[in-house]
Parts: structure tokens; sequence; C-alpha cells
């Protein structure tokens, strides 16, 4: 084999591994639930892969907008033709308030009377907020259809005791 083929084997080799990588790290198996803030919880570590994969086998009338089941748009509506590669933005990109809504701001909203609805689009600005609306709603509606299953929704079944 000339000096010539081996390098471009070699080449080849090269981007096939960054490539591999590129999809390996698209559909992690676990992914942290975390931003750039101080977290008062311990931070979850998401199943990605089991959730995208397995569940969605198992579960598909809770999963029929594919990826869009947890990934939606600015108006909340699933995205579409995800792929295992595709880019999707951080949840901390569209809900920027770091954390859960402080119980201060809650006092001002009670004070000021607000409507359920426009208190909940409130809400969801706060990253914890948005997270555990996303997680959490599925959960419910997971544990009301499939009974006796049980999907965590508490604090402690998701948040791991900081060590």
């Amino acid at each position: 084999m000339s000096k010539k083929h081996i390098l471009t084997a070699t080449g080849i080799g090269i981007v096939l591994l960054f490539f591999a990588a590129g999809i390996y790290a698209a559909v992690a198996d676990v992914v942290k639930i975390t931003a750039d803030y101080e977290h008062t919880k311990g931070i979850v570590e998401f199943h990605h892969k089991k959730h995208a994969e397995e569940y969605a086998k198992q579960y598909p009338d809770l999963y029929e907008n594919g990826c869009g089941a947890c990934h939606h748009d600015e108006n909340n509506q699933p995205l579409k033709d995800l792929t295992p590669d595709s880019q999707v933005k951080k949840c901390i990109e569209c809900h920027k308030k770091p954390g859960e809504v402080p119980k201060s701001v809650k006092d001002e909203w009670r004070a000021k009377k607000l409507k359920r609805d426009e208190k909940k689009k409130l809400e969801l600005e706060y990253h914890a907020e948005a997270i555990h609306e996303n997680c959490q709603g599925c959960h419910k509606d997971f544990n009301k259809k499939y009974k006796p299953k049980k999907a965590p929704i508490s604090c402690t079944q998701c948040h791991p005791k900081e060590k």
C-alpha cells in the first residue's frame, strides 16, 4: 500500500470517527438537566435514549409527535421531523429566567389577582418551571392512563440528594 493510500485511509478513518462521535453525542443515553445558575436541588439525569427509543415504542400514543413530545417551538407546538442528529435549542435559551419563580414574585402575582393562564405563562419564563411542566405533565398523563404503573412526579424521585 502506498503512502498516499495510507494517508487517505487514515483521513477517512478520522472523519468517520468524528461523525460517529457526533451521532453518539446527539442521542446520548443520559442528559443532565441543568443550566448555568445555582441549583437548589440535585441535578436530574434524564434518560433520553430510553425515553426516545424504548418508551416511545411501548407507549406510542404518548409519543405520537415523536421527539416533539418534549421538544417544542415558541408556541408550545411539537417540533416536526426531528432526527437523532437534529440540533435543538436548550430549554434555557427560551425559558431564560433561572430556577423557579421566587416566593416574592408569586406573592406579587397573588396581590395583583392574576388569572391562572396569565400566571402559567409567566411561570414558563423560568427554566425550572418549564422543565417541571414538561416532565411532570407527561408523567402525570402517563400515570392517569397506565395505572398502576407510576412515572415519577415528586422532587425526590427525580432530583438526587446532593452529596
